[in-house]
């Protein structure tokens, strides 16, 4: 039987919305949940807004196997995710011992014994009952809330991050893909495209237009969880290509 395991994402934060910041975080998520056997399955960037926050929260945990959120967990004002999982969650929001004392060697070690200041001290504040999430880059941690992983917006630490919680994730079969492509546009094929997706509903058939050395050209994308059904349905549309007169070529298109 096939395991399928789903995901979504939300993306937290006004800079990525008013066009300042690049998100960079999508890209990297995805392909590690393809490696793990997670299929991304929806993706929502919202503002530092706290009842969004929120009502996106509980609505995605309860509709996909994982939620992974990023920004909004660093030290200043507008950095409000974590506590708006707590209310989500509806639990108090603490201080983690576990955090505090990670923060305090960490700043001992640089600057000698002293007081970690109020903003940094924002950065040890969790969800009651959530497990930290290792930040070997810049020391302050992630959460997890059950399946809601909370993780940081710059790009460099979210991606440390997800090597402490490679082992809390249990994937499913991996999603497959093999890929052909032609140097004519799409809309020739989109009859055949249509005959091939509706005789092997298992397979999903995207296609992608490009234009490369003054040609127009389409790659087509299988993608599956059984690879049976992927060769067989790639087949199919390599054979209709044939028969139409047009030739088509293994792999995407080098853009």
């Amino acid at each position: 039987m096939i395991k399928t395991v789903t995901a979504s994402m939300i993306i937290i934060g006004d800079e990525i919305l008013s066009g300042r910041t690049k998100d960079k975080n999508l890209t990297h998520l995805s392909l590690w949940l393809n490696r793990m056997g997670v299929q991304l399955k929806e993706v929502r960037v919202i503002p530092d807004v706290g009842k969004m926050i929120v009502d996106a929260v509980n609505d995605l945990r309860g509709r996909y196997d994982y939620v992974f959120t990023t920004g909004g967990i660093g030290p200043t004002h507008d950095d409000i995710t974590a506590e708006n999982v707590a209310k989500a969650f509806d639990v108090p929001f603490v201080q983690s011992a576990e955090s505090l004392a990670l923060l305090q060697k960490h700043y001992d070690a640089q600057n000698g014994k002293g007081k970690i200041s109020d903003a940094r001290l924002r950065m040890t504040m969790i969800p009651e009952g959530a497990r930290l999430i290792k930040n070997p880059v810049s020391i302050a941690p992630g959460f997890q809330m059950e399946n809601v992983f909370v993780l940081a917006g710059i790009p460099v630490v979210m991606q440390a991050m997800l090597l402490d919680i490679e082992t809390r994730i249990e994937g499913g079969h991996k999603m497959l893909s093999k890929a052909i492509h032609v140097y004519e546009g799409e809309s020739h094929f989109a009859e055949i495209l249509a005959e091939v997706e509706q005789a092997f509903p298992g397979v999903t058939l995207g296609s992608y237009p490009f234009f490369r050395h003054k040609e127009f050209g389409a790659s087509f994308v299988l993608r599956s969880q059984i690879e049976g059904d992927i060769d067989l349905a790639l087949d199919m549309l390599k054979q209709k290509i044939i028969l139409m007169g047009k030739e088509s070529f293994d792999g995407e298109a080098e853009i």
